[in-house]
């Protein structure tokens, strides 16, 4: 299968620190190299990966040093690569939320867009009312929430490859909280299961410029204690031992995450997560086996002993079966194949862009995606 994987611009391919879509895509795109098929990533060049790497942009945004620059503009010439190169693709997968939808509308049925971030947002309904064939993809069940009525084609977990994070059977005692600080992602909370339990808390986060003021004022003043250490942001060589040196990862998010990567990176170096209900918690943590759900943090500090209790090779175990980067790709492969089984012959684009579509027609074809 000929595919296209089209990645946003905002950091590298895969990030060099925090970032979650751009490392999902490296990831995904990988695994389908290895599975055999012809993938092309659109991206920025700095890009690191096994599949054809079309360059539209010198180097990611966030590590330009350049003091003025437009995203828009940047995004705008990466989606009319895609598009000037569109015939030589079975499958176009984008991971731009929505701003390809106006350029690709005569030919929606050969994408699939998976959508990465919170949808509860005001004027989103708006667009996917308007722009109704685009297949969606969800990242978690609970994502779709806000938008039930939008075209989901399905819903694929994120995976990571198996190799990247290496097994921990011996914790090192402490607690992590791993990620951005930010009020919905409340390092408070991490912070005060911890000294309650009296208890080692390590957090490895990113403060955006936007969250500088709540961390200065809020989340500043805890970390003068013993038992909390702020390391700061890390990148991926960092975190198989900084995770995997836990007896668990604190994720106490107050909003509703769409998926939550840091959990099944924890979960690949054996340890388990304590979540609170929220978001696609639930839907990632194995309740009892790979970590626990809590509603509270008096829950929250009687599961953190039980979860030092769980067996760290059945989180691994599960980890693989779940949330490899091989099981991601082959859950798009079988979305992909649903599309060209709607769409069996490559698409002369003039004429289906010329063509009228009888409502019937168009009917039948997304019935599926309803």
């Amino acid at each position: 299968m000929k595919i296209a994987q089209v990645s946003p611009l905002y950091e590298a391919v895969p990030p060099r620190f925090y970032g979650g879509t751009e490392r999902v895509v490296a990831h995904l795109t990988d695994a389908l190299v290895d599975l055999g098929h012809d993938v092309t990533l659109f991206a920025s060049a700095e890009a690191q990966t096994r599949a054809e790497l079309v360059s539209v942009r010198d180097q990611a945004i966030r590590l330009d040093p350049a003091p003025l620059k437009s995203d828009l503009a940047s995004h705008l010439n990466l989606l009319s690569e895609v598009r000037r190169q569109r015939e030589r693709f079975d499958i176009i997968h984008f991971h731009t939320d929505m701003l390809h939808f106006p350029m690709f509308e005569d030919m929606a049925a050969r994408t699939i867009t998976t959508l990465h971030g919170r949808l509860d947002l005001k004027d989103l309904p708006e667009v996917y009312q308007r722009w109704p064939k685009f297949p969606l993809v969800s990242i978690s069940d609970s994502q779709r929430l806000a938008l039930p009525f939008a075209n989901w084609a399905g819903t694929v977990y994120h995976g990571m490859p198996s190799a990247l994070y290496t097994f921990h059977p011996k914790p090192r005692g402490y607690l992590a909280f791993l990620g951005r600080i930010s009020p919905e992602k409340r390092p408070d909370r991490a912070i005060e299961i911890a000294k309650r339990l009296g208890m080692r808390l390590r957090i490895a986060a990113k403060v955006d410029a936007a969250d500088a003021a709540y961390f200065r004022e809020e989340i500043e003043p805890l970390l003068d204690h013993p038992l909390i250490e702020f390391i700061g942001e890390i990148g991926d060589a960092q975190k198989s031992e900084f995770l995997g040196g836990a007896a668990a990862l604190l994720f106490p998010i107050d909003w509703p995450e769409p998926f939550g990567l840091v959990m099944i990176e924890a979960m690949a170096c054996g340890t388990p997560v304590v979540g609170f209900d929220c978001g696609s918690a639930p839907e990632v943590i194995d309740d009892g086996v790979t970590g626990f759900i809590v509603a509270s943090l008096d829950e929250a500090v009687h599961a953190v002993p039980r979860a030092m209790g769980l067996d760290r090779r059945e989180i691994r175990r599960r980890f693989d079966r779940r949330f490899s980067a091989t099981a991601m790709a082959r859950g798009y492969l079988d979305l992909y194949a649903d599309r060209l089984a709607q769409c069996p012959f490559a698409p002369d684009l003039a004429a289906e862009a010329s063509a009228p579509v009888s409502p019937t027609q168009e009917q039948r074809s997304f019935a599926n995606y309803a």
